[in-house]
């Protein structure tokens, strides 16, 4: 009766078509939820998130929970999680994408999640790393840790936003520095970030973990643009 009574007065609106939303519902009314353009990547290692990184960075398995375009219901969700001081987006996300990624075998290889990192200055402004929370999530359901210490940004970059891929990789260079490389030697690691759009931020990452020995690199995001 409190929820209701507190939704009448300031009710929450589906961030994709903007109804209110009823009790049940969150962050999505049913209807956009039901229609919310999912991958079945995590069924074929030959998918087109993984094909962004062949020929650049040696990668195990490639996935992305949601297909991402400028207006659909992927792209508003990261834009809260991203802008509108929403991290809790992130983290049920995590959650759900975890449980279906669980039922797949190849899933319990991983030996740490971790995120990519946001640069000290970006952090404060944010207050959190929306990738993190994503991990968070991930790590509840499939029952493996997360490192969210593991890369550090060490370089501030420009905006990514309107380069090119070889633009990106550029102003990503020697950015990320791996903290601890004891923690990573020898283990395989998946690599957590929000969208993948050219794959330069995550190969970046990768480059710096494979430089200290880690055996293998797999990598999971909310959305990837298409």
């Amino acid at each position: 009766m409190l929820y209701d009574l507190v939704s009448l007065f300031f009710p929450a609106y589906c961030l994709s078509c903007s109804v209110v939303l009823v009790t049940s519902e969150q962050w999505l009314c049913t209807a956009c939820a039901a229609e919310l353009p999912q991958t079945d990547y995590h069924l074929a290692l030959d998918n087109p998130a993984a094909q962004k990184f062949y020929g650049r960075v040696p990668t195990t398995y490639v996935v992305a929970w949601g297909r991402y375009r400028k207006g659909n219901a992927v792209q508003k969700l990261v834009h809260q999680l991203k802008y509108k001081n929403k991290p809790a987006i992130g983290e049920a996300l995590g959650k759900r994408y975890g449980l279906i990624l669980s039922k797949m075998q190849w899933s319990r290889s991983f030996d740490w999640i971790v995120p990519v990192p946001l640069h000290a200055r970006k952090l404060r402004q944010r207050g959190y790393n929306q990738s993190d929370y994503f991990a968070r999530g991930l790590s509840a359901s499939l029952a493996i840790p997360w490192h969210s210490q593991c890369l550090k940004r060490s370089k501030e970059t420009d905006t990514q936003i309107q380069k090119g891929r070889i633009a990106r990789l550029h102003n990503l260079a020697h950015a990320f520095d791996v903290t601890d490389s004891s923690i990573v030697q020898g283990k395989h690691i998946l690599l957590v970030d929000d969208v993948i759009t050219t794959g330069a931020t995550l190969e970046a990452c990768a480059l710096s973990l494979l430089a200290v020995s880690a055996s293998k690199i797999s990598m999971a995001a909310i959305g990837v643009a298409e």
